[in-house]
């Protein structure tokens, strides 16, 4: 467990607002998780943390995870089956590209609220909002044990 919280109350509230905002606009359910220290590739943790969370149960498969490993300095972004039948390749670099500006300096939530802002952004082109979308996820943001 995390021996001091990493993100303030108020960080951690615009992360879940910015969350609460991008699904406003696509079908996606976007979470975020923060882990200390990623002992093993960043992406393999990702797909382990993305099963756990049971984020393969949204009804379109349109799950994004957005895994950060804050002492290893390493993220990752993942999308479910759904998302990755029809985005490109490379669908996430940009995304990615936002949130390492803002890492770099610092500006750990920050980045986490861009990635999840241009995540919406993204996944609306593929999944946009509809009338009769629910909540399939939640907004809350998951912590590990490291």
């Amino acid at each position: 467990m995390f021996e001091q919280p990493p993100f303030t109350k108020a960080e951690e509230q615009r992360i879940v607002d910015a969350i609460k905002a991008a699904e406003e606009n696509t079908s996606g359910e976007i979470r975020i998780h923060i882990e200390r220290k990623c002992k093993k590739d960043v992406y393999a943790e990702a797909v382990e943390v993305f099963e756990r969370l049971g984020m393969t149960k949204t009804e379109l498969r349109n799950g994004v995870l957005i895994l950060v490993a804050l002492d290893d300095h390493k993220f990752a972004i993942i999308g479910d089956k759904g998302i990755n039948e029809k985005v490109p390749q490379n669908f996430w670099e940009e995304t990615k590209d936002l949130m390492l500006a803002h890492f770099k300096e610092g500006r750990i939530a920050d980045g986490i609220i861009e990635g999840i802002t241009d995540a919406g952004a993204q996944l609306k082109q593929y999944f946009p909002y509809q009338s009769n979308d629910e909540n399939e996820l939640d907004d809350d943001i998951s912590y590990g044990k490291s």
